[in-house]
């Protein structure tokens, strides 16, 4: 009786594997839902076809949504009655509708939770305090709007490196609009920003792979894109260079430039084209931006020859320490407590630097001199061990001598026996 049971539960698990096997996939895979839209367009001759070809890769699609979730329309229905207002169709949107056609979706909190709780819904109201915003409620069309930046039936996240508002991507799709001068025609505002931004520093970065670097939305924000008034720039440089920021407010110059409504750190280092700081800036020099507002005589004249000199000084000592460690190091000679030495004078230029945007020439040569004195010390334990391998140079020849010697002497000494 066992036996026959065993027998029993074997020929059922054997008939479960079968149907397992030859009917399982049909059973797994459901049929995909049928979206009538996709459908009819797909067959369509060009234009018509595209949003049908384009749409698989869309963000939208992958999150289970379909072209009716937009447009409306029944996506069940195969005939035209698919596009009757009577089923909810919409149509594709005006320009002066977009805003308002996607926020159906991103402006609802409960909505979007199901799909990103974290995706912010504040986008659509945030639009219309921006400029584009409030020129489309006036009626022009060629301002921005969602589809320009993001696409249409090809979004994709903006975490995708393909995005179009990647990091990498922002500067090269505000110009499409912003570095065409036909179309910017009549808003009098410059069309070179994205040449000139190409050239500075913050696109070197981004270029290198940071995609922390400042970019086009990073100072005039994304939805609510503002271009900065002469008041806020100072604050947008301030949110990434903090220290620069605090020093230049409590500067000479901080009070003065509010007052005149003169945009600070754009005066030194411009706003789009800011290339890498040069210490040949500051001071009386052909190069030095200090002498473009001070002459000589006046007290600023005065303090940047003073922290101009003071940074010759350290970066003059340091190279000097810096070629004699290097003989040393060449030589064989342990410098190591000196090279720790030499990481502090570094850290003191560093510092010197940013402590420039207080222009206090008292408050940057007491960091300077600190350096000078550094990398003083650490000139003097590499001239010391240099003396050493000298020392050791001439201990080593005398020994060599000596020993010299005592062969010689033994030489002839067994010479002299082997002849007697």
């Amino acid at each position: 009786m066992k036996r026959s049971i065993t027998s029993s539960s074997w020929i059922i698990g054997c008939a479960i594997g079968v149907a397992i096997v030859f009917c399982g996939p049909s059973v797994a895979s459901a049929a995909p839902a049928k979206d009538s839209c996709v459908a009819c367009h797909s067959q369509l001759p060009d234009e018509y076809s595209k949003p049908a070809k384009l749409y698989p890769g869309d963000i939208h699609h992958r999150a289970g949504l379909s072209c009716a979730d937009c447009h409306g329309g029944d996506r069940n229905d195969d005939s035209m009655n698919a596009m009757s207002p009577a089923k909810g169709f919409r149509g594709a949107p005006t320009k002066a509708q977009i805003p308002a056609f996607c926020g159906r979706c991103h402006s609802n909190p409960a909505y979007m939770r199901k799909f990103n709780p974290s995706l912010r819904t504040d986008q659509e109201t945030e639009y219309f305090t921006s400029v584009h915003g409030k020129k489309l409620k006036q009626g022009d069309a060629k301002v921005a709007v969602c589809v320009d930046c993001h696409s249409v039936h090809d979004i994709l996240a903006p975490s995708d490196p393909r995005a179009p508002v990647y990091p990498t991507h922002v500067a090269e799709t505000c110009a499409r609009c912003h570095a065409d001068a036909n179309y910017m025609k009549g808003y009098n505002i410059p069309t070179n920003q994205y040449a000139l931004y190409e050239k500075s520093v913050h696109a070197a970065a981004m270029e290198g792979g940071d995609t922390s670097a400042p970019t086009c939305s990073t100072c005039h924000g994304n939805h609510g894109a503002t271009p900065p008034g002469l008041n806020s720039v100072a604050n947008v440089c301030g949110t990434c260079h903090v220290m620069n920021q605090e020093l230049f407010e409590k500067s000479p110059h901080g009070p003065i430039f509010a007052k005149m409504g003169l945009p600070g750190c754009v005066q030194c280092h411009s706003n789009h084209e800011i290339l890498a700081p040069r210490d040949s800036w500051v001071g009386t020099g052909p190069k030095a931006i200090c002498v473009t507002c001070h002459v000589a005589g006046d007290n600023g004249y005065k303090a940047a020859k003073e922290i101009s000199n003071g940074f010759d000084k350290l970066k003059s000592t340091y190279q000097k320490a810096d070629t004699v460690l290097n003989t040393a190091e060449k030589s064989g000679m342990e410098v190591s407590n000196a090279r720790v030495e030499m990481t502090n004078a570094h850290s003191d230029l560093i510092k010197a630097r940013v402590a420039v945007h207080s222009f206090n020439a008292a408050d940057v040569l007491k960091i300077t001199n600190e350096g000078v004195a550094t990398s003083q010390k650490a000139y003097e334990a590499g001239v010391a061990a240099l003396h050493e391998r000298d020392y050791r140079r001439k201990g080593l020849a005398l020994a060599l001598i000596a020993i010299v010697i005592a062969i010689s002497g033994l030489y002839f000494k067994i010479r002299k026996m082997e002849r007697g």
